[in-house]
């Protein structure tokens, strides 16, 4: 139940390339966490250079304008050893597959409890008294 949020400088990606992003996302996420195949809840946001901000240095250092902001909300339980597994598939796949610089591929976990989500109709499908 991953809702990713892809924030990323406007013009540095094209149609092609978001499409192959979300493809790479959501496989990460169905081998590192065990995700099902179609839970597949994605949105891209393009930002004029003045409202994407960042250090091109801090901690990593040598980021690029084709910086990517990826977070992902999930249901909280994965261990560390699932979410370095994660965050090393999507950079090294992005990288390979997309061709995104592996520095430019920056990633936010948010986790939150069943009862944090509605998939719709006022509905917390996920909380057992609810089905």
């Amino acid at each position: 139940m991953p809702f990713t949020r892809v924030s990323y400088m406007h013009n540095q990606y094209n149609t092609e390339q978001l499409q192959q992003m979300s493809q790479v996302i959501l496989s990460a996420l169905v081998d590192c966490c065990d995700v099902p195949e179609n839970d597949c809840f994605q949105v891209f946001h393009s930002h004029q250079p003045e409202q994407f901000v960042y250090d091109r240095h801090y901690l990593q250092g040598d980021r690029s304008d084709g910086l990517l902001y990826i977070q992902i909300t999930l249901k909280s339980g994965r261990g560390v050893v699932k979410k370095t597994n994660l965050y090393k598939q999507l950079a090294t796949a992005l990288a390979q597959q997309v061709g995104i610089r592996i520095e430019d591929v920056f990633i936010i976990l948010v986790e939150t409890e069943f009862e944090d989500w509605s998939f719709g109709s006022g509905l917390a499908q996920m909380v057992k008294e609810n089905n």
